[in-house]
C-alpha cells in the first residue's frame, strides 16, 4: 500500500518493510522544509506501526538518493535568521529521530547522496549503494558548518581521518571510495540494488525482533562515552530476549528443522 502525503514524500508498506521515499526527482530529490517535516512525521508513524519491522529510505527517479537542501526554496524558507534556525531545527529533528529509531533502518542509495542526503544516510543503521552513486558534503565550499551531532555520527562511522577529508575538501567521492571509507556496507550494480537490499531487509524482518532491537540498542550504547552508557538498558534488552516466546520458538524451530515464526514477544 502506498500513501501520498503530498507529491514529494511517499510512504509504503511492503509486508514487514516500511519504505519512505523522497520524491523530488526533478531536483535530484533535494529536500524542502515541508519534506523534512513530513519525513519526520512519517518516520514516526512507521516506527509506531507494530507490523513494520524494518524501515528503508530511498530516493525516487534513479538519479539521486537525496542531494541536500532544495536551494530553489531558500528565498521563502531561509530568507531570515529566524527562518534559518527553524529550517535547521527541522532537519536536525529528522536526523535525530532517524538515528534514535528503535527499528533497524536502511538507506538504499542510487546516484547523488550529497550534503543533507549523506547526513541522512549516516543516521541509518545500514547503507547500500549502486556503483554509480556519488557522495559528498560541500559545507566547506558553501561557508557553512555542520553541527556536532552530525559530525559525531560521521566520525563514528568512518573515523576522524576520513571525516576530516570529507569535510575539509568538500569533494565528491565515488562508490568505491565510499566503500573504502566505510560510508557504505556494500556497493551493488544498479540492476541488483533493489532486489538485494529488499532481500536483506526481508531477512532482517524475518529474524526475532527483540534480538535485533537488543543488538541495535547495545551497539548504540557501546558507541557512547563509557560514563554515558546505560548498562541497565542493555541488560534489560538481553533479559527480554531470553524471557520471550520468540526464544522458545527459535529453539523449537531449530530442533524441528523449520523456519521460525517470530512475533516480537
Amino acid at each position: 500500500m502506498t500513501v501520498v502525503t503530498d507529491d514529494t514524500m511517499l510512504v509504503e508498506r511492503r509486508g514487514a518493510i516500511g519504505l519512505l521515499t523522497f520524491n523530488n526527482p526533478a531536483r535530484h530529490n533535494a529536500v524542502s522544509l515541508a519534506m523534512w517535516r513530513a519525513g519526520e512525521r512519517l518516520l514516526g508513524e512507521l516506527e509506531a506501526d507494530p507490523d513494520v519491522r524494518v524501515i528503508m529510505l530511498r530516493g525516487a527517479g534513479g538519479k539521486a538518493f537525496v542531494s541536500g537542501a532544495d536551494i530553489s526554496k531558500f528565498e521563502e524558507e531561509r530568507a531570515s535568521a529566524r527562518a534559518v534556525v527553524d529550517y535547521d531545527a527541522a532537519t536536525n529533528r529528522m536526523f535525530d529521530r532517524l538515528a534514535a529509531c528503535a527499528k533497524p533502518t536502511i538507506a538504499m542509495i542510487q546516484g547523488y547522496c550529497l550534503g543533507g542526503g549523506l547526513a541522512l544516510a549516516v543516521c541509518c543503521d545500514l547503507r547500500f549503494c549502486s556503483d554509480d552513486s556519488v557522495f559528498g558534503i560541500p559545507a566547506a565550499r558553501l561557508g557553512v558548518a555542520y553541527p556536532a551531532s552530525g559530525l559525531r555520527r560521521l566520525v563514528a562511522l568512518v573515523g576522524p581521518a576520513f571525516a576530516k577529508e570529507i569535510m575539509f575538501t568538500g569533494a565528491r567521492f565515488d562508490a568505491a571510495a565510499a566503500r573504502g571509507m566505510g560510508l557504505v556496507n556494500r556497493v551493488l550494480s544498479t540492476d541488483a540494488l533493489a532486489t538485494t537490499v529488499f532481500g536483506i531487509a526481508e531477512g532482517i524482518a524475518a529474524n526475532a525482533p527483540l534480538s535485533v532491537t537488543a543488538a541495535k540498542r547495545i551497539i548504540g550504547e557501546l558507541l557512547k562515552d563509557p560514563d554515558q552508557r546505560d548498562a541497565a538498558a542493555c541488560e534489560a534488552a538481553i533479559r527480554a530476549c531470553f524471557e520471550s516466546a520468540d526464544y522458545i520458538e527459535g529453539r523449537r524451530a531449530f530442533v524441528e528443522r523449520r523456519p521460525p515464526r517470530f512475533h516480537g514477544r
